[in-house]
């Protein structure tokens, strides 16, 4: 068995299947692993959510910001922007189904040595940390509370982290830092308002930069960082979106070797 991890694919679901062909992909003996935002700005995104459910077993992943986007319009308390090419989902036969799917997956995951997730982990957190809140997170997105997270998941406030955050402010945190986060301070104070993040001003710096980060010792996959262009972020670091979407290359990356393939 081979297990790949693919970095964004919003929407772009040829590419995906042509990568995939070429690696002679089985789902009956491999397995495929998105690092989030399976859906948005490309064109196909009902079809990539019906392809990647599909693949049952095979497929695992994390929510990226746009999917966490897309369900927030589904339950009624975000409206589409001009940007988003999320109505063929919204209005398919199937749409239920997907949507509930796609609720039910993690913020993160650790697969083996890595650990996957859509932005990042920030440097104050360890691994048993990270862990331990995305699991709040899933926790409410599969409980009744689901409703009250998605009215409150939108806003950079709280900026940094604090143990005694409570309810939807603690949700939004956790929230941010698994699916938004670029940019940090050494301590975590988040900036959100930068768009790609590769001129940050200090105190500002990437999440990933700082010597003192408590996850430097752990594989961590991440996406998100389209503008990054997958480069080498530093040991144990994996980036994987190279922005398809944005005229860039789709990775993906064998966990068994760390070797990349990449679509052009």
């Amino acid at each position: 068995m081979t297990s790949y991890a693919v970095g964004d694919l919003q929407g772009c679901l040829d590419p995906l299947q042509e990568l995939l062909e070429k690696l002679a992909f089985d789902p009956a003996q491999d397995q495929l692993i998105a690092v989030g935002d399976l859906v948005n700005r490309g064109p196909k995104s009902l079809e990539t959510l019906q392809f990647c459910k599909s693949l049952g077993p095979a497929f695992k992943m994390v929510l990226g910001n746009h999917d966490l986007h897309l369900l927030a319009i589904s339950k009624g308390v975000r409206t589409a922007t001009p940007h988003d090419s999320l109505a063929l989902i919204l209005a398919a036969p199937d749409r239920e189904e997907l949507l509930n799917w796609l609720q039910q997956q993690p913020l993160l995951l650790t697969v083996g040595d890595y650990t996957l997730v859509h932005a990042g982990i920030p440097p104050q957190w360890d691994l048993l940390t990270a862990q331990r809140l995305a699991a709040e997170v899933s926790a409410v997105l599969r409980s009744e509370d689901s409703g009250v997270y998605f009215q409150n998941m939108y806003g950079n406030q709280p900026s940094v982290w604090r143990e005694d955050l409570e309810g939807p402010e603690r949700w939004r945190a956790i929230t941010n830092y698994l699916t938004r986060m670029r940019l940090c301070t050494a301590t975590g104070a988040l900036d959100l308002e930068s768009r790609d993040g590769l001129n940050s001003v200090p105190p500002f710096a990437p999440w990933f930069s700082y010597s003192a980060r408590k996850t430097r010792n752990n594989k961590v996959i991440f996406g998100h960082w389209a503008a990054l262009r997958g480069q080498d972020c530093g040991v144990n670091l994996f980036a994987l979106d190279t922005g398809y979407v944005w005229g860039g290359p789709l990775r993906i990356m064998s966990m068994d070797t760390q070797e990349y393939f990449d679509h052009r």
